[in-house]
């Protein structure tokens, strides 16, 4: 004898939109089972003499819909495996919106359980016909236990079904309102296509005060009209850059190549570091979105000579983050974060090891960066093949070595060589810097701003005073100098 599981759907309404031949099933069979018996179908069976066993009681069982829909699951298995052939009736149609179906499909082998889908009417077609929608023009159908904001397209038709309590409700309005204006108006359509059909039409911020919620409960979310209210979408910012290289599009942005736009981009992200050195939110949502926008014009760029697309960024950094934080991703344990940089720099070695390369380790540090950063990188790269001071004294040392012939040129010897002692001093200080894990560029860009703030104190100073700079001598301007220390 084969073991089955039969599985029906009730149907979105009442009695009399169901199919005959699942009616008929419903009516024969000895042993069926409802995830829920909370359906008009079932109230309108019971006057019939229907008898059935209802699931309804797992629900209180567990704090988790998952251990609810695993429990039931495990349930039916036994049962057929016990009786030989069960009926399991569920609202609607069995594949749509059914986590319990989903999961006896995938673990009917395991069981030695044979499971059938018998049929039945989902609740979309009436759903459609209640809001008077055509979903050709875009249409997603989302889950109210699970919903994210990701999964929201702000412009197309949104049904989310599950949503039967105040709780739900509040999780999904939480969760719109993070893209949708709290005006934005929703639909709650409950019973679509029955005699107890309502769709009531209200703001999304009052989605779960004032309205009944059940399990034949749908929110509808109009699409958004105007192009402003999706703006925060990265698709939309993605159509945008399209269009500003487009035909049509904007002169100076179709005339742009990356190697002329290799200016801006470092310009940005200098200012985005400034932004983060004053913390200034609101400078560094703007300046990450100036960086942001110079990524997507080079992405685009590429995308126009059929070289690649922002598509393909993406999935490149997407592969190498999973791929380099196995201890996220993966089974790899990494305590801290010097286990985390150990496990980085040996997959990143793992991926260069088929690489044939026969040049400088030092040469990918060659950016186009500035001469700091370049120097910086430079010893870092070193250090890491073992050409290093062994303590930070040594490093000193060479400071002080660099700084006294320095000195020396700077007294005696000519320009050309001023510019190269000069040059090993700094070099040798930012050696000094990485030892105290301090970046240099971070560091000059502080005393840039600590410059900037005191020496504006001074002008200010002069300002009030009605004379001009050349007025003061420098002991009196050093003496508003060490008044602005005194304010930091």
């Amino acid at each position: 004898m084969v073991n089955k599981i039969s599985i029906i759907g009730l149907g979105a309404g009442d009695l009399e939109q169901l199919p005959l031949g699942i009616y008929k099933l419903l009516k024969e069979a000895e042993d069926v089972y409802l995830r829920t018996k909370e359906h008009p179908v079932v109230a309108e069976l019971e006057k019939e003499g229907f008898n059935y066993e209802s699931f309804d009681y797992i629900y209180e069982k567990h704090d988790r819909f998952e251990a609810v829909y695993e429990e039931i699951v495990q349930r039916l298995f036994s049962e057929a495996q016990n009786k030989g052939a069960i009926v399991y009736a569920v609202p609607g149609h069995p594949l749509v919106a059914e986590r319990t179906v989903q999961l006896l499909l995938q673990q009917a082998g395991d069981n030695g359980v044979e499971v059938s889908i018998k049929g039945g009417q989902s609740f979309i077609d009436p759903l459609l016909t209640a809001v008077k929608i055509d979903p050709i023009e875009g249409f997603q159908l989302l889950d109210g236990t699970a919903l994210s904001r990701e999964s929201v397209k702000m412009d197309q038709h949104i049904m989310i079904g599950q949503v039967y309590d105040a709780f739900i409700a509040s999780e999904v309005k939480l969760t719109l309102m993070e893209k949708f204006p709290a005006e934005h108006p929703v639909s709650i359509v409950t019973a679509a296509g029955s005699p107890d059909e309502q769709v009531s039409t209200i703001p999304l911020f009052e989605l779960d005060r004032q309205v009944t919620l059940n399990n034949l409960t749908t929110v509808y979310v109009r699409p958004v009209e105007r192009l402003e209210e999706t703006y925060s979408e990265f698709s939309t910012f993605r159509n945008i850059i399209a269009q500003l290289r487009g035909p049509n599009g904007c002169p100076w942005d179709k005339k742009q190549t990356h190697q002329s736009l290799k200016k801006y981009l470092i310009e940005e992200a200098y200012e985005l570091l400034e932004a983060i050195d004053n913390d200034d939110i609101d400078h560094m949502i703007e300046e990450l979105g100036d960086v942001m926008l110079q990524v997507l014009l080079h992405a685009q760029i590429g995308e126009d000579e059929g070289m690649f697309s922002i598509d393909d960024v993406i999935k490149g950094i997407s592969e190498k983050m999973v791929r380099r934080h196995p201890h996220v991703f993966g089974d790899v344990e990494a305590e801290d974060e010097h286990a985390v940089l150990s496990n980085w720099d040996k997959i990143k070695q793992a991926e260069k090891a088929g690489e044939q390369k026969t040049e400088s380790i030092l040469t990918s540090s060659e950016k186009g960066q500035p001469a700091m950063l370049t120097a910086y990188e430079y010893q870092k790269k070193a250090a890491k093949v073992g050409f290093d001071w062994d303590e930070k004294e040594d490093a000193w040392e060479k400071v002080k070595e660099e700084l006294q012939e320095f000195e020396e040129e700077a007294e005696n010897g000519n320009q050309s060589r001023r510019l190269k002692e000069f040059g090993d001093v700094l070099f040798s200080l930012i050696n000094v810097a990485r030892f105290y894990k301090i970046h240099p560029e971070e560091a000059l860009l502080s005393a840039n701003m600590k410059f900037y703030r005191r020496f504006s104190y001074i002008e200010e100073k002069v300002r009030q005073s009605g004379k001009a700079f050349t007025d003061f001598s420098l002991e009196e301007l050093d003496h508003w100098w060490n008044e602005a220390k005194k304010f930091e």
